[in-house]
C-alpha cells in the first residue's frame, strides 16, 4: 500500500472534524452568550530516510531527508471575544461587557455562563431560564447592607413584600418674627413615621425669650407616642437674622406605644431665620416613608440589585457575583451555555463586577454569539477544499497502484 493513501486518510478524518467545528459554530450563531471554537492542526511524525551530517574535510554538510507521516488534530480552542449586545428591554436580561462569567448554582456545584437570560422563580430567586440554576451572589439584610465576605448564595427578589422606613432626620425652614415680643410664639408641625409606617404629628413651639434668643419645645395629642426626650432647648440667631450654627443640633428620642421601635430623629434648624415679618415655620423634609410594596428592581453596572418600592424607597436587595479564570480557555463546555472549571483553567476568582479586571453588567441587554458568519463560511470552504484535495490524493494513489499492477500483463 502506498504511504500517500494512509496520509490522505488521516487528513480526511481531521478535515471532517474541521467541518464539525464549523458546523457547531454556525448552528449556534444565534445562541445567547455562545463562544465559538477554532480548530488547529499539527504535523505528525516524520520518517527519517537519512540523517544530517556536519561539514568535514572540505566537503559540505548534508541536510536530513525526512518524509512526513501525515497530520493530526492540534487542538480545538474556545474563543472568548466579546459578543455584540442586543437590547431586549427586559429588566432581568443581563449582559457582561468584558471578562467574567455569571456563577450559577446547580445544587450540586457551581457552573459558569455568559448567558444572562434570567428570570425570577416561584420562590423569588433570580435564576437562569435555560437551566433553572440560581444566580449566585450575596443577599442584603433588612437594612440593605451586603457582606461579600459571606459564602455565595442565591439572590431573592421579594415581590409582594411591604416595607416602611422610620424617620431619622427632619429639617425645618421658615422665619420667626424679629419684632415679636418676649413670650410670643411661632408653631410648626413635625410629621414623623415610625418603623411600622404610621405617621405621627408633633407640634414644635418656638417662644421668644430675649433679643435674638428663642426657646423651643414640643407637644402632641398623639396617644401612641410614649415619650420624647430630651426637652426643648434654647436657640440663638445672629445679628443679620441668620441661624447661629453654634447651637447644638437637637436629636430627639421618640418612643411609641403602638409596638414600633424607638426612633432617633435629628432635627435640622439651620435654615431658620429671624427677620421682620410674620413668623411661619414649616417642615421642609423628612426621610421617613409610609408602607410600600416592591414594584420592580434594577441591576447596576457593578451587579447591585436595587429594589424599587411603591412608596419611593430604593433599597439594596443583593449583589451579583462574577467569576474570572486565569486560563478561561481551559474551561470545559457542559452544554446549555455552561462551563465548568478544569485542572488547566485554574480556580474561579469570584468577586464584584467592575473590579479586578472583571467586566461590567448591562441590564436590559443580552450578549449574542461571537460567531462571525463570514469567517465561518470561509472556513467551510477551506475545510471542503482540504477534504477534496486529500480525496484526490487517494484517487491518484489508486491510479498509480493500478498502473503498477498492470506491469505484469
Amino acid at each position: 500500500m502506498m504511504r500517500s493513501m494512509s496520509l490522505a486518510i488521516s487528513a480526511l478524518r481531521n478535515h471532517q472534524i474541521y467541518m464539525d467545528v464549523v458546523s457547531s459554530n454556525i448552528s449556534n450563531v444565534n445562541t445567547t452568550g455562545f463562544k465559538g471554537s477554532r480548530i488547529s492542526f499539527q504535523e505528525l511524525l516524520n520518517q527519517t530516510i537519512r540523517g544530517s551530517s556536519a561539514p568535514r574535510g572540505g566537503v559540505g554538510g548534508l541536510n536530513p531527508i525526512q518524509i512526513g507521516l501525515g497530520m493530526a488534530l492540534g487542538g480545538i480552542d474556545t474563543i472568548f471575544t466579546q459578543g455584540s449586545l442586543q437590547d431586549t428591554g427586559k429588566l432581568t436580561d443581563l449582559a457582561i461587557q468584558g471578562d467574567g462569567f455569571f456563577v450559577l448554582d446547580s445544587g450540586e456545584g457551581f457552573y459558569y455562563s455568559r448567558d444572562g437570560n434570567l428570570d425570577v422563580g416561584l420562590d423569588g430567586a433570580l435564576l437562569n431560564v435555560a437551566t433553572g440554576y440560581t444566580v449566585s451572589g450575596w443577599e442584603a439584610d433588612d437594612a440593605g447592607n451586603i457582606d461579600t465576605a459571606q459564602p455565595l448564595g442565591k439572590i431573592t427578589i421579594p415581590f409582594g413584600q411591604t416595607t416602611a422606613r422610620a424617620t431619622a432626620a427632619s429639617q425645618l425652614r421658615g422665619n420667626v418674627d424679629a419684632e415679636a415680643a418676649v413670650g410670643d410664639t411661632t408653631n410648626a408641625t413635625l410629621g414623623v413615621y415610625d418603623s411600622l409606617g404610621v405617621l405621627h404629628n408633633i407640634e414644635v413651639v418656638f417662644t421668644k425669650t430675649g433679643p435674638n434668643q428663642w426657646s423651643w419645645n414640643y407637644n402632641t395629642t398623639d396617644s401612641t407616642i410614649g415619650g420624647i426626650t430630651p426637652a426643648g432647648t434654647n436657640i440663638a440667631f445672629n445679628s443679620d437674622g441668620s441661624f447661629d450654627t453654634t447651637n447644638p443640633t437637637p436629636t430627639l428620642t421618640i418612643t411609641y406605644a403602638n409596638g414600633a421601635d424607638p426612633a432617633t430623629v435629628t432635627l435640622d434648624m439651620t435654615k431658620l431665620t429671624q427677620l421682620m415679618g410674620q413668623g411661619s415655620v414649616n417642615q421642609a423634609s423628612q426621610d421617613g416613608l409610609p408602607p410600600g410594596d416592591l414594584s420592580t428592581f434594577t441591576v447596576g453596572t457593578t451587579g447591585e440589585v436595587v429594589g424599587i418600592f411603591s412608596n419611593g424607597l430604593n433599597r439594596k436587595l443583593g449583589q451579583i457575583a462574577m467569576a474570572t479564570f486565569l486560563n478561561p480557555g481551559g474551561l470545559m463546555k457542559k452544554g446549555q451555555s455552561l462551563f465548568a472549571s478544569s485542572a488547566n483553567s485554574g480556580v474561579a476568582q469570584v468577586g464584584l463586577p467592575g473590579s479586578d479586571g472583571r467586566g461590567q453588567i448591562s441590564g436590559g441587554y443580552l450578549e449574542m454569539s461571537n460567531v462571525e458568519l463570514a469567517q465561518q463560511f470561509t472556513s467551510m470552504i477551506v475545510a471542503q477544499r482540504g477534504f477534496q484535495a486529500n480525496s484526490r490524493v487517494i484517487t491518484t494513489s489508486d491510479e498509480m497502484l493500478q498502473e503498477l499492477v498492470n506491469l505484469k500483463r
